[in-house]
């Protein structure tokens, strides 16, 4: 099922992101993992790319497994800066084979241990060519805080809408942890004519030393209230495990509340902590 059809019903989604292994030996575990969230029976699953493609084909397998083994949505990543359009043509042509209709069209992180090839600048280029490609379900990405690589939020929303206007379907945010935030960011996006469904991205935190590098590296604003759960229970795994799927499940009931109906969780192959947050809201959903 396409997924601008799932998020025109107007009603609350959950849906999880899984990541692929880096190398061939993990790849039995990480398959595990997608198939018991696979059971909670999420709105869609999103499948990430590897930095260079190097992952890809792992990714179109778990996509493909979700899809027809565990009859759950699936929505591919794809990544653009260090592919060849051959190589892009290649993948859409593999997703296509394996019944996928759903794409998140990514630039994808500046890498700094393989050569940029030039081909792609911007994820507005290649969502025009998946576009091109098939019918595809085109996600992109959106980012509340402005793009770390921005001059100005004014700028990065004159990118988006070229996202918009090149083919994109809905958008999916960068993880952000104060909801006013992404309130202010829905009103300003609006008014620039922007419409596609945006869905929001929660990463419930369970290991803070690596979100606190992802939010330097993003430059994701920590609110107060974060900060002071994180410097109470953060030498404590068990005790920060619960403590950030609580502050997760909390942003999640504002922003249901508060009429944004599409909530993805940035999941890190960890079923236990999606069950949790499915539990946390069975009847709210």
């Amino acid at each position: 099922m396409k997924i601008k059809d799932i998020l025109s019903q107007g009603k609350p989604t959950l849906s999880f992101e899984v990541f692929p292994p880096k190398t061939e030996d993990k790849y039995e575990s990480v398959e595990r993992a997608a198939s018991e969230i696979a059971k909670l029976k999420p709105a869609f699953m999103s499948v990430t790319y590897g930095a260079g493609g190097g992952t890809s084909q792992y990714t179109v397998d778990i996509a493909s497994a979700l899809h027809h083994q565990h009859h759950v949505t699936a929505l591919a990543h794809l990544t653009c800066v260090t592919s060849t359009k051959e190589k892009v043509h290649q993948v859409l042509g593999e997703l296509k084979e394996a019944g996928i209709e759903n794409v998140l069209a990514l630039r994808g992180d500046m890498p700094t241990d393989a050569p940029v090839k030039k081909e792609y600048h911007y994820a507005s280029e290649l969502i025009r060519e998946i576009k091109e490609a098939g019918d595809f379900c085109i996600g992109a990405a959106c980012y509340p805080e402005g793009h770390v690589e921005s001059v100005s939020k004014t700028i990065d929303m004159d990118y988006l809408k070229q996202k918009v206007e090149a083919g994109c379907d809905f958008v999916t945010t960068q993880m952000f942890f104060d909801n006013n935030i992404l309130y202010n960011y829905l009103y300003r996006i609006r008014e620039k004519g922007i419409t596609v469904p945006v869905v929001a991205g929660i990463m419930p935190v369970t290991n803070v030393r690596q979100i606190i590098r992802s939010c330097q590296l993003s430059g994701t604003y920590l609110p107060s209230r974060f900060k002071a759960i994180v410097d109470r229970f953060g030498e404590n795994p068990a005790a920060m495990k619960q403590a950030g799927i609580a502050y997760a499940t909390e942003q999640i009931i504002d922003l249901i509340a508060n009429g944004v109906n599409a909530i993805h969780v940035y999941s890190m192959n960890k079923p236990d902590v999606a069950l949790k947050i499915k539990e946390n809201l069975s009847e709210i959903l």
